[in-house]
Parts: structure tokens; C-alpha cells; sequence
């Protein structure tokens, strides 16, 4: 397969590249700035330099071209502000379904973020809050389009920690952390399990083997 990720820089995003390309696949990353392109290179895949804050769908439309499905990775990052939460995470990942659209790729994967569809409790730190609501506008977005076959993966708590290659993947798992690496394994198996498509799944870690949670899932 091709497929071209969104947030090709993204500590989520540079792991399942090397995965993709060890497996065999295609794979593009979509970067803003030049002097990431020489980790993508590492990563396996190709540096692919466009700002999806900037770019107009027909300028996505063109890097996706070709390819078996898009992977929507990106966010505004730690350290960014409110404003930046609804433009990237909230407006880049609507401009990059439209692009998928347009570029006739319907396999469409989104990773978001656990909480995103309930309002955020009170007290919740105001610029991690949009962030939340961002990925929630997006995610409804993404789900109202007929001409994607999407999937949207909502990990818990993100770790650094050694991936373990087990997983709880679920409609609703409850709060939990979880490897980026896991993370990273679970979106690679799920691009190739059509029995996915129309479902937003919570990922923590657990005891089920990554390849037979996603089976799992695929089959209720």
C-alpha cells in the first residue's frame, strides 16, 4: 500500500512509518518544516514538505494522489495555544479529509484523543480543553463524510515507555495509558482490517495480542 500521514514529524507518526516500511508499504509524511525531512528519510519514509494551516485542499489533494489511504497524525503539539489547537487539530485534519476526498482515498484513519466527544469537566486546564473540543469537532467532521471509509483510534494516556504488543482496544475501555510504539502497531494492523471502517475505537494498554485485538474488534 501508499499511504501518506498528516504530522509526518510526530513522535506517533515517525514509529509507524518504520513500521510501514518495514512491512513493505509505501509510505509519505506530510512536514512543515525542511530540517524534519532527514528523520522522515530514516524513518523509511518520504519527506513530503507542506503547511496544512496554509495549503489549500487542492494543494493536499496533490500529495495524496495515488495513494491507498491517509493517516490524520498531526497536532499543534505541547507548548501551542488555544488558537493553534482548532486550526491543526481541528482545522488541518478537516482540510486533509477533504483532500482525501477530492484525491479519491477513502481509507481515512484519525488518531484522536480519549474524552474528545464529551465536553470537557470543569477545571480541565482551558487550552487542553480546546484541544479537546478541536479533536471532537473533527472527529464529527470525519464521521458525517460518506466518502470515507474512516476509523478513529482515541488512545489514553501516551507513554514513551517500550512498546509491549498487547493491547485493550475497544468501543469504550476506560482511562489508561498506553505506548506511543502500541499505538503505532495498532494503527498499522487497523489500516488493513476493512472490518474497522465506521468505528471510533479507545486503545489502552492490556494483555490481548495487537494482531487479535484489532481481529476482535473487526468481528463484533
Amino acid at each position: 500500500m501508499r499511504i501518506v500521514i498528516a504530522g509526518g514529524h510526530g513522535q506517533i507518526a515517525l514509529r509507524l512509518e518504520r513500521l510501514l516500511h518495514a512491512r513493505g508499504d509505501e509510505v509519505a509524511g506530510i512536514i512543515r518544516r525542511p530540517e524534519q525531512a532527514g528523520d522522515l528519510l530514516a524513518a523509511g519514509a518520504e519527506p513530503v514538505v507542506c503547511d496544512l494551516e496554509s495549503a489549500s485542499v487542492a494543494d493536499v489533494a496533490r500529495h495524496l494522489e495515488g495513494a491507498d489511504a491517509a493517516v490524520f497524525a498531526a497536532g499543534a503539539g505541547p507548548g501551542s495555544g488555544a488558537a493553534r489547537k482548532d486550526t491543526v487539530d481541528r482545522g488541518a485534519a478537516t482540510l486533509f479529509a477533504d483532500a482525501a476526498e477530492a484525491a479519491g482515498v477513502r481509507r481515512f484513519v484519525v488518531v484522536s484523543a480519549m474524552g474528545a466527544d464529551r465536553e470537557p469537566p470543569e477545571g480541565t486546564d482551558p487550552v487542553f480543553a480546546a484541544y479537546l473540543r478541536a479533536k471532537g469537532a473533527a472527529d464529527a467532521d470525519v464521521r458525517a463524510r460518506a466518502g470515507l471509509n474512516w476509523t478513529i483510534l482515541r488512545p489514553g494516556r501516551l507513554t514513551d515507555d517500550p512498546g509491549t504488543g498487547q493491547v485493550t482496544l475497544a468501543d469504550a475501555t476506560g482511562r489508561g495509558a498506553v505506548p506511543r510504539d502500541d499505538v503505532a502497531a495498532v494503527l498499522a494492523a487497523l489500516l488493513d482490517e476493512p472490518g474497522t471502517i465506521g468505528r471510533t475505537l479507545e486503545l489502552i494498554g492490556g494483555d490481548v495480542p495487537v494482531t487479535d485485538a484489532v481481529r476482535n474488534v473487526a468481528s463484533h
